[in-house]
């Protein structure tokens, strides 16, 4: 059995992506040394090191630590400082959420919200993130179907709905007479969180002001919100997704008073298919509405 290491070298193209993808999908966020650094050893070796230091007299302790300390080796002490990335200079949570919506409130179109978001740097999320996801479809046909966050296919691919998830909900909407070109899509964080985590409060409110702006810009008479934080985030409840879904509701954006309609995301059929009865229902509804 061949058991030397694997490394870049010893891979084709199509590995190497293989490779990068599942590390992004796993939650690696940064690539800091060509080589690796058996951090372990090293542990060990200065906890040695300062265990020997210690068991000197105190007026010889300085000394004896630095007799025992290894050469410096100028191709590894660059890795050792290296191992944890610079931190960004944080921003307060209330101005960065004031600075989100000086952004989103200057948009007076789509495009333009999103080169602001684009050029947006105060939100944690977008550090880690491959891709800033923005809404796709079309903007005319007065339907917007909103979903929490980016999954990793949308991080990677920069669309919403991406994957498996996306090829459902293709299903879905043209159960109803709808595909994904009649409709917009978009989602509430336009970044993907770190292993798929639940933005923080800070998160969630300095994303706030873009999404409000995109429907309000857009102009919807009817949405659609899928899932538990999307139907929580627009109909301010603390109720899980099967609480709120089924039921017409009015929302205040901008100024207009839009009817929404809360059901389950694609995932949750994808983990539990009983639950398509459910959406069943709730798909009825809203293409009855669509009627009227």
């Amino acid at each position: 059995m061949n058991s030397s290491p694997i490394s870049p070298e010893n891979l084709a193209a199509a590995e190497l992506a293989s490779l990068l993808h599942f590390y992004a999908d796993s939650g690696v966020e940064w690539l800091l040394e060509d080589a690796p650094v058996d951090r372990i050893a090293v542990f060990a070796e200065q906890k040695a090191s300062h265990a020997a230091a210690a068991r000197q007299q105190p007026h010889a302790a300085t000394a004896t630590a630095a007799r025992q300390a290894p050469a410096a080796d100028p191709s590894a002490t660059p890795l050792l400082r290296s191992s944890a990335p610079a931190a960004a200079v944080a921003v307060p949570d209330a101005d960065a959420v004031a600075a989100a919506r000086f952004a989103a409130d200057g948009a007076r179109s789509l495009d333009e919200l999103k080169t602001a978001l684009e050029a947006f740097n105060g939100c944690n999320l977008k550090h880690g993130a491959r891709s800033t996801v923005f809404a796709s479809g079309d903007p005319t046909t007065g339907i917007m179907v909103i979903g929490p966050m980016p999954s990793a296919d949308d991080d990677r691919d920069g669309l919403p709905f991406s994957g498996r998830q996306g090829q459902l909900l293709d299903r879905m909407l043209a159960a109803i007479g709808l595909s994904r070109q009649g409709v917009l899509l978009t989602n509430v964080v336009p970044w993907r969180p770190p292993g798929n985590r639940i933005p923080s409060p800070a998160e969630i409110e300095i994303c706030r002001p873009f999404i409000e702006r995109q429907v309000t810009l857009v102009e919807p008479r009817l949405l659609l919100l899928l899932g538990n934080f999307t139907a929580r985030f627009f109909l301010e409840s603390e109720t899980s997704i099967f609480g709120l879904r089924g039921q017409w509701r009015d929302l205040s954006i901008g100024g207009r008073s839009i009817p929404a309609l809360a059901s389950l995301h694609p995932q949750d059929l994808l983990t539990a298919p009983a639950n398509k009865a459910l959406v069943w229902q709730d798909l009825l509804l809203f293409r009855q509405a669509l009627l009227n």
